[in-house]
């Protein structure tokens, strides 16, 4: 078997998005701008209410698919096709946009600290014009496991016995959730033709069996590929492992629509412009 090791470690900017909610962004930043099939990473958080309080109004996507992933606080979901929910910690939102959705995500909650990780993954041109779906994953349906020296929560994928709810993916996705005790490993499979990374929330980390460079709190490690990935924790650590297969189509992009074609960025928008979005 051929070890993933690390290709390259990024640290996550400060950014804010919504209405001016503060965030690391790690994907869909100069330095990692595209790791096919994923557009963007987000962690938002604060323990100052004034950092999230005012949330992410109605706001429209399409082309993508969303995955918010809620460690704590609380967040309330309202969308255009009559789906909504209240985000508690280890609840999961994965939402399809298809042709298009219009969406909120507010806090439920006045103050006390809020932690969680948006992803973006992009659709193929077959499924972008597809009717919106949502789905939406109770903590305690994740698949977990637990031994002396870590747990892993399974959102998508399957590790040991553990599987992850989200099945039947056209990127075939990996996402863990991982706690791993100080001097201890994580090992597992992963397909060679995945691209895949690691968010490191908390610790540090030695991946592979290479020399890499000190990890750190909020750092994005890109992995090269390989099929069998090993993780030692330096000290206690908590972090990400996502993966997927690369769609390997041209991507367009206009803020919340990405699609394949500037054509139909414009599109989207002109449809959204004239009250045509999000309309079935």
């Amino acid at each position: 078997m051929s070890e993933v090791e690390v290709k390259k470690i990024i640290k996550a900017l400060n950014a804010s998005d919504g209405a001016g909610v503060k965030l690391k962004r790690s994907i869909g930043t100069p330095e990692a701008d595209y790791i096919d099939p994923f557009l963007m990473l987000d962690e938002f958080g604060s323990e100052n209410k004034d950092d999230y309080i005012a949330g992410f109004p109605p706001h429209p996507h399409r082309g993508i698919e969303t995955v918010t992933y809620m460690l704590h606080g609380q967040f309330e979901h309202e969308d255009s096709i009559g789906s909504k929910g209240k985000m508690k910690p280890g609840d999961v939102q994965w939402m399809k946009t298809g042709r298009g959705i219009i969406h909120s995500e507010m806090p439920a909650m006045a103050g006390g600290k809020l932690l969680g990780f948006q992803l973006w993954i992009n659709m193929p041109a077959k499924f972008k014009k597809n009717k919106p779906e949502y789905f939406y994953i109770k903590g305690n349906e994740l698949g977990i496991h637990k031994d002396d020296d870590k747990i892993v929560k399974v959102i998508a994928g399957q590790f040991e016995k553990a599987k992850g709810p989200q099945t039947n993916h056209n990127v075939e996705p990996i996402y863990f959730h991982i706690v791993l005790n100080e001097d201890k490993k994580f090992e597992c499979e992963v397909p060679e033709s995945h691209n895949s990374f690691i968010y490191l929330l908390d610790g540090e980390l030695n991946i592979g069996n290479k020399n890499h460079n000190k990890t750190d709190n909020s750092n994005l490690i890109l992995l090269e590929r390989g099929n069998k990935l090993v993780v030692k924790a330096n000290k206690k650590s908590e972090f990400l492992f996502i993966a997927g297969r690369p769609i390997g189509e041209s991507i367009a992009r206009g803020g919340p629509f990405v699609m394949n074609t500037k054509a139909e960025i414009l599109e989207a928008i002109q449809d959204y412009n004239n009250g045509k979005f999000a309309k079935y």
